[in-house]
Order: structure tokens, then sequence, then C-alpha cells
């Protein structure tokens, strides 16, 4: 059974921030989540962190300034996920308004695999490059695009396949290639490049390896040297102040001189989406990202992607919250690089014609539920499988089918992570022999970390393999599945104590009565929650006072507490409860005919 954990803080922090002016529950909450000072929670754009802390984000700008000046051709080469999708369309949109000469490419995973390959340069060099000769075009029953194609706009990245010739405008080789998203692991692509006569530019946050390529300019926070106090941009938040960079070096150099400057503030709904959806740490300069952002896209300013998205969802832009971004737009944008081409996605977000955009969004939902049924079949099989084996006995969790879709295993890798609480690796077929695998991890395991140690330890078991301290990706021989299962499972237990791999549910205390009221409900609903600043969950013990199921598949309750009577509500659960709970719940606000109520979220119950 999980272990319900109060967030631990300084009461000294929450009583200074109850003096300046907070709510003392919110006080108590920010307190819990680093939160020491009022000006943490300052959401102006003039407080985020300054350009210069940023390592080389002045000398890429003065190089991409000279390369708009002198009319160099550039090419942002992208990831396929939603952080490196609202890269590719910041950079596109910002250098275009800025002169430059620039279009994109991103590669097919199903063929190129991730990040700035020699392949993925070669092609950018010759965008009709046949595949290699003895390499097999993908199994497209495993990377199915059976919905009618659109005429996209212009572009590199209009849906490169194995064998297929690519029309572009003109055929001429770019002068610079510009990583996004990925790019920092990239020694032999950058290699490649420079052979050719290409100069890359990277911009990335992943961590490094070993070595960095010999690019010509690398931004990177995460890279050494680099002073930029928050580590947790995503890659949409490290081109965004490139752009910001090369702005600033533009207008040193008079280019708007009589010209009004472009407005890059109307970028942030793109950098919000990038940010919230990549999962990354919600610190404070990312919060004034995000909530910049959504403040965009709830006054009715956001790109024609973003609303499209939206509206096939059923969701309203002016109610936008973190949760739409990462659980409503960033699977359905997500859905085109896991099962077709982010090209599509991409599209999409560029796209300023209203219905134009809603034509993509309707293609790129209909992928998302085509990757929710194939997802469903892989965890129903997975679940299948564990069963055969003792998985408490396991520090980790591997697991293959080579009927798995590649494009959705870091999905299930997330679905299993969280039933089983252990850190887990999913693989599927790829080519050649190779299988790829997508792992998520538990606090206490640092999963690009233990792959490293699998590594040293086992040296030609990884083909290759990047990634974070919850989310990584990783190259190995089919016939290595065993080995590769074994070395995971005896790194895991070196890192990990058994008390680990406890389920934790942190939440932050409890609440009287009188405090469950609809005024705290919304002012927690005004606050950016995410990743690493979770939105907040309380304990309280509840007699059941009625229950009825709704849907056919959810428990709508009255709960009792200290004489009042809440209306709440357990998702996904139809049996009845005992008569007394212990319950973990959130806050929240149910709109029926325009009036507003409160209506507690259970996430976790336990009978008293």
């Amino acid at each position: 059974m999980p272990n319900i954990t109060p967030r631990p803080y300084s009461q000294a922090d929450a009583s200074r921030l109850a003096t300046d002016g907070l709510h003392p529950v919110l006080a108590r909450i920010y307190a819990a989540r680093g939160i020491r000072e009022m000006q943490q929670l300052e959401h102006e754009l003039n407080t985020l962190l300054p350009i210069p802390k940023m390592k080389n984000a002045e000398e890429m700008a003065r190089r991409l300034a000279d390369a708009i000046q002198t009319g160099k051709r550039l090419l942002i080469v992208a990831d396929y996920d939603s952080d490196g999708a609202t890269a590719c369309v910041v950079g596109i949109r910002a250098l275009r308004e800025l002169g430059a000469r620039v279009d994109y490419l991103v590669p097919n995973r199903f063929e190129y695999g991730y990040g700035l390959t020699p392949e993925i340069v070669q092609l950018a060099a010759n965008p009709f490059l046949q595949p290699e000769e003895g390499r097999s075009p993908p199994d497209q029953s495993k990377c199915p695009s059976r919905l009618p194609p659109l005429p996209l706009g212009e572009g590199w990245g209009e849906g490169f396949s194995s064998g297929e010739r690519i029309e572009v405008r003109g055929n001429n080789q770019p002068d610079i290639l510009i990583t996004v998203d990925n790019g920092i692991s990239s020694v032999a692509g950058v290699e490649e490049a420079q052979r050719l006569g290409m100069e890359v530019l990277v911009t990335d946050h992943h961590l490094p390896g070993e070595s960095l390529p010999d690019a010509a300019c690398i931004v990177n926070p995460s890279q050494p040297g680099c002073e930029f106090p928050s580590k947790n941009l995503a890659g949409v938040g490290v081109i965004f102040y490139v752009m910001l960079a090369l702005r600033a070096e533009l207008r040193k150099r008079g280019a708007f001189n009589g010209k009004e400057e472009p407005n890059f503030g109307k970028l942030l709904d793109l950098v919000a989406l990038g940010t919230v959806a990549d999962v990354v740490k919600l610190d404070d300069n990312n919060r004034i990202l995000v909530h910049q952002g959504l403040k965009r896209i709830r006054a009715g300013r956001a790109c024609a992607g973003i609303n499209a998205l939206l509206k096939v969802a059923g969701r309203k832009p002016e109610k936008a919250s973190t949760y739409d971004l990462g659980f409503v737009v960033g699977p359905r944008l997500n859905a085109a690089g896991r099962l077709d081409d982010m090209a599509l996605g991409i599209e999409c977000l560029l796209a300023d014609n209203e219905e134009h955009a809603f034509a993509m969004a309707q293609q790129l939902d209909a992928l998302n539920r085509e990757r929710r049924e194939i997802e469903a079949d892989m965890q129903e099989q997975a679940l299948a499988a564990l069963e055969k084996i003792e998985v408490q006995e396991n520090y980790a969790l591997s697991i293959y089918n080579a009927d798995w879709h590649q494009g959705v295993i870091g999905i299930l890798a997330s679905r299993l992570k969280d039933k089983y609480h252990r850190p887990v690796i999913v693989f599927a077929n790829s080519s050649n022999g190779e299988l790829k695998g997508s792992g998520r991890s538990i606090r206490g395991l640092h999963l690009r970390d233990a792959l490293d140690l699998v590594a040293k330890r086992h040296p030609s078991l990884l083909q290759k393999f990047g990634g974070h301290a919850f989310a990584a990706g990783l190259t190995i021989q089919e016939h290595h599945f065993g080995e590769f299962s074994a070395a995971f499972e005896e790194v895991a237990r070196s890192l990990l104590a058994p008390a680990d791999l406890d389920r934790i549910i942190e939440c932050d205390g409890q609440l009287e009565a009188q405090e469950m009221n609809l005024e705290l409900t919304k002012m927690l609903a005004q606050q950016v929650w995410g990743q690493g600043f979770p939105q907040p969950a309380f304990q309280g013990e509840f007699s059941i006072e009625n229950q009825r199921v709704v849907g056919e598949k959810h428990l709508k309750l009255k709960l009792g507490k200290a004489g009042k009577i809440f209306d709440s509500i357990l998702f996904s659960h139809s049996e009845p409860l005992p008569e007394q709970i212990n319950a973990v719940y959130r806050l929240d606000i149910n709109e029926y005919q325009g009036a507003q109520t409160l209506q507690l979220v259970i996430e976790h119950w336990e009978s008293v």
C-alpha cells in the first residue's frame, strides 16, 4: 500500500510569505516547493534570467546576424516530439521575421532515429538522397500513416520516407545547420556536416556525453562552463533565448532603424507548450515562461495551430491550463512524431490560416486516437507478460515484444513505471536486428547515469543512449536483450534501496473544513503547476454520505467532514466505497449551467 507523506516545509518561510500577504494555505504550499520570498513568484518578463548568463548565446547571435546580413541559407534540424516541434517553429518564425532564409528538416524517427546523425546531415545536404545500399525501409505496419495527406506549406521536413524523392524549393545545400532540442551528442553528425562544408550551431538542453561535438557554437545550459542558473530549460526555451539574443544583436547593428522591432512575446504560447509537454522542472524561470504563454492563450492571442488543437479536443482557450498543454495539446502534437511524421505537427503550428490549421489538427487528433488504441493493446500484452514473473522481486523491468510499435514504447514505459514503481525500459524492433528502447525512472535512480554505468560495465552492450534523470532512450542488438536486462537489473540494485521501491504519495497535509472553499480553489487554479512544482493535493478522513455511478465508470460522492458535505468525484472507479475513507484529494471547480461550485477530486483512497 502506498505511503501518504505530507511534504516538508520551512515554517519560517511559510510565515514570511504569509506576512507578505499570501493566503496561509498558499504560503505553506509554496514553502514546500522551495519558495522563500515573494520575488520568486514574479511572472513578469523583465524578471527572466538575463541572456548573457547563457554561455555562447550572444556568440551564436553574432553568427546568425552575420548569416542573415550575408544571405546565407539556414536549416533547422528538429526533434520529433512536442519540445522539438515547438522549438523548430519558434526558430522558423523568429528567424523569418528577422529576415533570414530558413527552412527545417525533421527526421522520421522510424528511418533516421534521433538527433543530427550523419545520415540526416547527408539528407540536409542532398534532399533527393536515396537510402543507403542494404538499408531496408521501416516496417510500415509498425509506423502507419493511413490518413490522407494535406498539401503542407513550404519546408524541408514534409514526409521523409525511405526511397521517396522529396520536393523542396530548390536543391541548394544549406550553409548553416541549427539543431533544436538535439545535437549535444551528435559528434559524428557534426563531423559529417563539416566534411560537407556546412557549419553547425547546436541548441539543446539534454545532458552532454563525455565529449562535446566540434560545432561552431553550442548553446546548452547543461554544458560545462555554463553559469545559467536554470538547468531546466526545455529545448524550446533555449532557442527562445537565442532568438532574444539575436534580436538584441541586430538592434545593436542598427537593423531596426526606422522599423518596428518584432515582438517575440507572441512566441510564448509555443514556449509554454513545449516546456510543459517536455515535462521539465517548472523552476522560477520556467514558470515565468509558462505563465506568460498561458496568459496569451487565455487572451485569445495563441497561434492558429494551438487554438485548433484545443478546438478539436473540445477545450476553451480562455480556460487553458498546464493540464491542457501537457495532456491535451501535447499528446496530439506528439502523435504525429509517434505514428507518422512530425512535419504535420510543425506545419500545424506554423499555419497562419485558421481553416488550414484546423484541418491539420483534425489529422493530429485522429492520429492520437489511433495512438491510444495501439497503446491500450500494448499495455494489455505487457501486463499479461509481467504476470508471469515476480515483479516485486525485481528492482527494474525490461520488457520487449516484437509486435510493439516503436513510437509508443515511451508512453508504455511511463504507464508501467507508474503501476509498479520501478524503473522500466520498453523495447521495440527497429531495423537490422536492432531494438530501440525507451525508459522511465523513479526518484532515486538517474536513468541516463544508470545507462552510462551499464555501458561502462558492458562496453559492447549499448550502441547508443542518452536522456535525463527520469527518461532516456537507447539502442541495443536484439540478441543482447537478455544480457541487457540482467545488466540493468544489476545496476538498479546497486543504486536503489528497498525503500525506494515503495510508492509514496506526497500531499500538502490536511485542510480544515472551513478552508475547503471556492475562494481557495480559485486561488490555486490561477497558479502554474507542473513537473517539480506539483499541483497541491491534501489528505483527510471523510464519511461517505452518498455515492452513485455516473458515466458508467465514475463514482459521484458526497463526503462528510466536520459537519459539512462536499461534492466529490472518483474517476475510473465504479465499485462502492466503505463508510469511512482516508483520501488524498484536489480542490476543483465544477461548472454547471453557468454556476461554479467546489468539487473534490479523489486521487487515492484507503478504508479507515
